[in-house]
């Protein structure tokens, strides 16, 4: 199965997605979304590519990086890294895990890339590891991403209230599934 899409393909992770990684993972803007309270340091951000090869099955987790493809007019393929998808919880046993994106700059956002990318992790989620079902927690303000979720089959199965709590404020959460039919 090949992770390509018309205008994305989603590839493992190379060293040099290392200051990329940095950058994306101290950006304080995105930590109410992703969950983080404090920076990562390169070295930790390191390890991390560094198992990033092992198996999903040992690590839980898989994160694909999204590159918005270009096919020049003589033929050669570029192509620029505009964002990553993550399975994590994967539970083999009873077949499920979680599932996020992160679009990481704004002018790349509203223009179909996640659709397709979270399209192509749903296809590998469900035909290569044989999951039965992938979640999703996603901030009732993000309007765009409950949108994005809802359009690919993903349903709104529980309110987690005040779960948020973020620059004095609290954010209620969505709890979202899609289940393989």
């Amino acid at each position: 199965m090949q992770l390509i899409g018309e205008l994305i393909q989603l590839r493992a992770l190379e060293p040099s997605d290392l200051n990329l990684l940095y950058r994306w993972e101290n950006d304080s803007s995105i930590w109410s979304v992703s969950g983080t309270l404090v920076p990562f340091s390169k070295f930790v951000l390191e390890e991390f590519v560094n198992q990033a090869h092992q198996d999903i099955y040992t690590n839980k987790q898989i994160r694909l990086m999204i590159d918005l493809k270009y096919l020049e007019e003589d033929d050669t393929d570029d192509s620029r890294c505009i964002g990553c998808v993550d399975i994590f919880d994967f539970d083999p046993k009873n077949r499920r895990a979680g599932v996020g994106i992160l679009i990481a700059d704004r002018a790349d956002r509203g223009k179909g890339y996640a659709t397709e990318a979270l399209h192509l992790i749903i296809d590998y989620a469900f035909e290569v590891l044989d999951l039965h079902q992938l979640y999703a927690n996603v901030r009732v303000d993000n309007e765009s991403s409950v949108t994005l979720f809802k359009r690919l089959g993903f349903e709104i199965t529980g309110l987690k209230q005040d779960w948020i709590y973020h620059q004095g404020k609290y954010f209620d959460e969505y709890s979202m599934q899609l289940i393989k039919k």
